[in-house]
């Protein structure tokens, strides 16, 4: 068998419920330092793709190496200790701890000190620039914030890559931008991979050099911005609204 190439790579994925393929044979892979959107149109799949890349659903056929090693089938936790952190669509904050405490509970989880957690917390707010929230409770802030906050615990474990799944959820297209910032200096300045799925082409087209899309549990095509803008299939899967087409364009 082919030894797989550094990196976090899902090859062949097949997922199954009950005789339905919610993911029919897919193959997607995302080096360190990089970032790939995968998009798609609801119900493509796309969480369910992403659940089988950190361990949420065992995949029926298929393969998830991380790193060269195969994780198919690991439970979560083990997976986020090998370096693969997400977030989710719901934001799972703990609503009654501060902003500082729900990134520290992160950090405690990868094995640092009650005192290395509140450090490494401190440092990454304010490199959110986000410092001046920390003692505010997490669950009394704007859903955007909300959704930094979960970017920042997601980054407190010190992951090798990052699933960010749909972080642009609910944000106006000001907030998006920052968020677009936010999102391009993660693997400069924290050298992990990131794969973020979206629906929002602002963010997308904005901050993906690769971008993965899937239709029906398939994959429909893959490529750059210009490539994905321009594929007619993509265009009349996905794009084919003039609302999506504009984003897809800015």
């Amino acid at each position: 068998m082919e030894r797989p190439d550094a990196g976090l790579s899902a090859r062949g994925i097949v997922v199954r419920f009950d005789g339905l393929t919610a993911i029919d044979r897919v193959s997607i892979s995302l080096q360190a330092g990089g970032i790939l959107g995968l998009i798609g149109p609801n119900g493509a799949g796309k969480s369910t793709l992403v659940n089988a890349l950190t361990g949420f659903q065992r995949p029926t056929e298929g393969s998830v190496h991380l790193d060269r090693t195969e994780i198919t089938g690991w439970p979560p936790d083990r997976i986020a200790r090998r370096g693969l952190a997400r977030t989710f669509q719901a934001g799972r904050l703990f609503r009654g701890l501060s902003v500082l405490e729900n990134l520290a509970a992160a950090a405690v989880g990868s094995g640092l000190s009650r005192r290395e957690a509140e450090a490494r917390a401190l440092e990454l707010l304010g490199w959110m620039d986000f410092a001046e929230h920390a003692e505010l409770d997490a669950g009394s802030l704007p859903y955007g914030d909300q959704r930094r906050v979960g970017i920042g615990r997601a980054l407190a474990v010190g992951p090798t890559y990052l699933l960010l799944d749909e972080p642009a959820a609910g944000m106006s297209d000001a907030e998006c931008d920052d968020l677009v910032a936010l999102i391009d200096r993660i693997p400069r300045e924290f050298g992990c991979g990131v794969l973020l799925i979206e629906h929002n082409m602002r963010v997308i087209m904005n901050v993906c050099p690769r971008i993965h899309v899937i239709e029906s549990g398939r994959t429909l095509a893959q490529g750059s911005p210009a490539e994905i803008r321009s594929n007619d299939a993509v265009v009349h899967a996905y794009l084919g609204t003039k609302t999506e087409r504009g984003r897809a364009e800015r």
